[in-house]
């Protein structure tokens, strides 16, 4: 990229959907993320969070820099409705990105498609991490945004999966789940599953993307020794986390405050024994006994969002799309 350009690329959500980019350059990239936060390279404070008394929506800021590209960032995030159907909600989250070399600024895009990929990457980061050996079933609970490339995403990081479970409800999600297994697998089977209990029972990775309205809610009896419960959205009971033999989170200090509906009844979380960082940079193991039932929260940093929304950039700019404004004068 340009290191002398003073104008600000703006990149709207048709300008990122436009980009091509594979699921390995984007679990690459989140990973080497990861390392260079465990490396104390990169910085990535803690969020800031409001949201009014009647709950109606909910705002985060994020800041972060990312050592090895040398980028810092500000993401913000803000969701209106929250009590309202998905189709009557309102969601609207960016990402500035300044260059820490020269100063300047690189640019302002949406940030949605960089989280709808960002997320399922780590969650791929998370299983390959902590399954156990020969593990082949995988279940993923929900149909939304995050549902639909977590499959895809499982693949590209244990290709071994043989058995590919998925739990939903609605036609519309189960059909774009098919189709994004089909463009990125052709001719894997996805086998649609009615009875959550018994496919929970026989998966040794699930991965709960569900949305805050559902019913699904799989119990630590549910697992079978040696299963991988990965939580992003909704869809496993608190007593996935609190009966689990190892507790793995992106980010203890997150999971604690983005995940207050998984606490106990005082309100309280068993310690995590590792985080994502330490494991991927070869620090500590996710998993240190076959059977062990593993939880883990997937609660996301902001250093991957912006290493992934970088690369995002790059992309944009050999492509010469977006827009430039000069903002500042």
């Amino acid at each position: 990229m340009d290191r002398d350009d003073t104008t600000l690329r703006l990149l709207s959500t048709s300008d990122l959907a436009g980009l091509d980019i594979s699921l390995a350059d984007v679990v690459d990239t989140v990973e080497q993320a990861y390392r260079t936060l465990a490396a104390g390279r990169s910085d990535n404070p803690r969020k800031l969070t409001v949201k009014p008394p009647d709950g109606r929506s909910v705002s985060y800021a994020m800041l972060g820099r990312d050592g090895a590209r040398e980028v810092v960032a500000v993401k913000t995030s803000y969701k209106h409705g929250l009590g309202e159907p998905r189709d009557k909600q309102h969601y609207y989250t960016t990402l500035t990105l300044y260059d820490d070399v020269t100063g300047l600024p690189v640019a302002m895009m949406d940030c949605s498609r960089i989280g709808s990929l960002r997320t399922p990457a780590v969650s791929a980061l998370l299983a390959r991490e902590c399954a156990a050996p020969g593990a082949t079933t995988a279940l993923v609970i929900g149909t939304g945004t995050q549902g639909r490339l977590a499959l895809p995403f499982l693949l590209t990081t244990l290709p071994g999966l043989e058995r590919l479970l998925l739990s939903g409800t609605h036609p519309d999600g189960i059909e774009a789940v098919r189709a994004e297994l089909a463009r990125h697998f052709p001719g894997r089977d996805l086998e649609l599953v009615t009875d959550l209990t018994r496919a929970a029972g026989e998966a040794d990775i699930i991965v709960a993307t569900a949305g805050p309205h559902t019913s699904a809610a799989v119990e630590a009896e549910s697992l079978r020794p040696g299963a991988t419960a990965i939580l992003v959205g909704h869809g496993l009971a608190p007593s996935t986390l609190h009966r689990a033999d190892r507790v793995i989170a992106t980010s203890e200090a997150q999971m604690r405050v983005t995940g207050t509906d998984m606490a106990d009844a005082d309100g309280g979380f068993p310690p995590v024994d590792v985080e994502l960082p330490a494991v991927l940079s070869g620090a500590a193991d996710a998993r240190t006994a076959p059977g062990q039932r593993i939880f883990a929260y997937n609660s996301g940093l902001v250093v991957t969002d912006i290493a992934l929304g970088h690369r995002f950039a790059q992309l944009a700019a050999a492509q010469s799309l977006g827009t430039e404004t000069s903002l500042w004068k």
